[in-house]
C-alpha cells in the first residue's frame, strides 16, 4: 500500500511538472527546467540574436532591456545572468542584489524562443560614464563565459541611444520581461 501511494504521488508530481512546462512553453518558447536533458546543450551565445532597448533614459528606473532570441534550429539553455561590460570598461557587472532568487535554474529556450535580462543603470551625476554600446556573453553553470558579442542600445524610436551610469548591475535571465510596466 505504501509503495502504490509513493508511485501515485510521484506520477502526480510528474504530471504537474509536465503541465507547468507546457504552460511556460506556450507562453513564449522558453521553459524553466531543472533536469539535464541530453539533447539540450548550454547556449554559448553564437546561436542567439540580441536586441537592447534603452528604457527611461535619465529617469528613475533607467535600464537596458536585453532580449535574447534563440536563432538556432535546436533548443539550448541559459542559467544565471549574462556577463556584461559597459562601454570601454573591462569590469564585468555584478549580479543585482535586488534580483529574485533562481539564478541556478536552467531555462530552456526553444528555437525562436526568447529570454530577458536587464542592466540597471544608476547615476549620481559625478564620475559618470556614457556609451551606447557594451559587450555581452553567456555564462555557464560554473560562471565561465562564452564568446562576447558587441551590442548597441536603441531607444524606443529605433535610433542608437546613449546611456549614462556611475554604477550598474545585471538581472538573471527570465522568461518574462523585467520591469514590464
Amino acid at each position: 500500500m505504501r509503495t502504490s501511494r509513493i508511485r501515485t504521488t510521484a506520477a502526480a508530481a510528474a504530471t504537474v511538472a509536465a503541465t507547468l512546462a507546457l504552460t511556460l512553453s506556450a507562453a513564449g518558447g522558453a521553459t524553466a527546467a531543472t533536469g539535464k536533458a541530453a539533447d539540450v546543450r548550454a547556449c554559448d551565445g553564437q546561436e542567439m540574436s540580441y536586441t537592447v532597448l534603452h528604457r527611461f533614459p535619465q529617469q528613475q528606473g533607467e535600464h537596458l532591456l536585453i532580449t535574447a532570441k534563440n536563432a538556432d534550429s535546436k533548443p539550448c539553455w541559459v542559467t544565471s545572468y549574462p556577463s556584461v561590460m559597459l562601454g570601454d570598461s573591462v569590469n564585468v557587472l555584478p549580479h543585482s542584489r535586488k534580483d529574485a532568487p533562481g539564478g541556478s535554474t536552467r531555462i530552456t529556450i526553444k528555437p525562436g524562443g526568447k529570454v530577458y535580462s536587464a542592466v540597471n543603470l544608476f547615476s549620481d551625476h559625478v564620475n559618470t560614464h556614457t556609451s551606447e554600446s557594451f559587450s555581452l556573453a553567456m555564462r555557464n553553470e560554473e560562471g565561465g563565459t562564452g564568446p562576447a558579442a558587441e551590442q548597441t542600445s536603441f531607444g524606443s524610436d529605433g535610433t542608437p541611444s546613449k546611456f549614462t551610469w556611475t554604477e550598474a548591475d545585471v538581472l538573471n535571465w527570465n522568461t518574462a520581461k523585467p520591469y514590464d510596466f
